[in-house]
């Protein structure tokens, strides 16, 4: 049977926790951030865990992770 290709968005965007998870970035930091308080952006930089009902689909796109 052929490799799995991962799909390299999915790649740049989900990492693999110990525990068999994924974590995930968020959103809302790259730009127009005059007008977001310190608090705001400080807890932005923080990572996440990401839904169980997306995990079954980050899971199919990353077979190998």
């Amino acid at each position: 049977m052929p490799k799995l290709k991962s799909n390299r968005g999915a790649a740049k965007r989900f990492r693999r926790t110990a525990k068999g998870g994924y974590k995930r970035g968020q959103s809302f930091r790259s730009h127009i951030l005059t007008k977001k308080s310190a608090k705001r952006k400080r807890q932005l930089g923080a990572t996440l865990q990401i839904a169980d009902a997306d995990v079954k689909a980050v899971r199919r796109m990353l077979p190998y992770s």
